[in-house]
């Protein structure tokens, strides 16, 4: 019987794994980075023009976000409730202008209004509440800010994929890495938006490239290398990752 929590105490122990890993779900993670960075780069300056909006990253574990939008140029803090994640990600930050802090994403430590964008990537699906976050991130979004996400449907399809996939074709899947009951469906992630007056402009499938070599090694050695890598699709059947703007 699958478990009602999942174990987000993983993130305490990875360390230098988080970046350098391979053998590890976590270098999904990073693949996942490499496609969807670009385009919410892309995003913010066609929205505002300028590279001198102030992100907040939400659940930003080791930086995988926070890190690339501060070489881009950007203002950001970062907001996780491990600190050894945290830590993490401070190494790596090569600018050393990351706010990084400890905190709770139910009850931010920001003030209203404090941020023209907002994200959070890979991280409501592992939190019994998102409506409560979602909640908080429109309150310190700026009006015309841009709220970021990324996270999986619930159905069988995404169970087998995401979750049952993972832990028969990657090395060292801990148990409980996600749970299907906490994975949202996009219907229900644009209305608990649409609630806080945020409302949903892009909504894209996000899934592996399959047709490349790197795919097929992952299956047959159980790795994930470098050249693994994601896309955009038209399907939100497994991962999906949008935007909404805060009226």
């Amino acid at each position: 019987m699958e478990s009602q929590f999942v174990n987000n105490e993983i993130y305490q122990e990875l360390g230098e794994r988080w970046y350098k890993a391979k053998d590890d779900p976590i270098a999904l993670l990073r693949a996942e980075s490499r496609a969807r960075n670009p385009w919410i780069v892309a995003a913010i300056h066609q929205h505002f023009g300028t590279a001198a909006a102030h992100v907040l990253d939400v659940g930003c574990g080791a930086g995988f976000l926070s890190n690339d939008l501060a070489q881009q140029g950007f203002q950001v803090s970062g907001l996780d409730a491990s600190e050894n994640s945290l830590a993490v990600a401070r190494r790596y930050d090569i600018t050393g202008s990351v706010k990084y802090q400890t905190g709770d994403a139910h009850r931010m430590p920001y003030a209203d209004a404090s941020f023209e964008v907002a994200c959070a990537m890979d991280f409501l699906e592992h939190i019994e509440a998102p409506h409560q976050v979602i909640a908080e991130i429109a309150r310190v979004l700026k009006p015309g800010g841009l709220f970021f996400f990324h996270t999986f449907n619930r159905n069988i399809v995404a169970w087998l994929v995401i979750i049952k996939g993972v832990e028969w074709f990657v090395k060292n899947v801990p148990r409980d890495l996600h749970v299907l009951q906490l994975f949202i469906k996009p219907e229900e992630l644009q209305l608990m938006c649409e609630r806080q007056r945020l409302h949903v402009e892009t909504l894209r499938g996000f899934a592996p490239k399959i047709m490349q070599k790197a795919f097929w090694r992952m299956l047959l050695k159980g790795v994930v290398t470098d050249d693994f890598a994601f896309h955009f699709t038209n399907s939100t059947l497994t991962g999906y990752t949008g935007c909404a703007v805060k009226r």
